[in-house]
């Protein structure tokens, strides 16, 4: 599901998320998201979609991008991850 540059980027700025690392590897990449159940989007306006019924919802896309639990892959997609 989650493809290299989801994992790469993730292992690369994961502390974005959490304060301190929670994988070192792609496999634990991999797990981490999978049990996150983290999505990957193609578009800020996924992003909204997502995030449709929460408090997330007013923001502009500037502050979207800029949250925490949104990642923006360098390919334009995004990765959502709600820990």
């Amino acid at each position: 599901m989650y493809d290299e540059v989801c994992l790469n980027y993730f292992l690369e700025h994961q502390e974005q998320l959490l304060p301190e690392r929670v994988a070192e590897t792609k496999e634990e990449a991999e797990e981490f998201l999978e049990d996150c159940m983290a999505v990957v989007v193609k578009n800020i306006k996924e992003v909204r979609k997502y995030f449709e019924e929460s408090d997330i919802s007013g923001m502009s896309n500037a502050q979207l991008e800029e949250a925490s639990e949104v990642f923006k892959l360098p390919d334009g997609r995004y990765l959502i991850v709600e820990a």
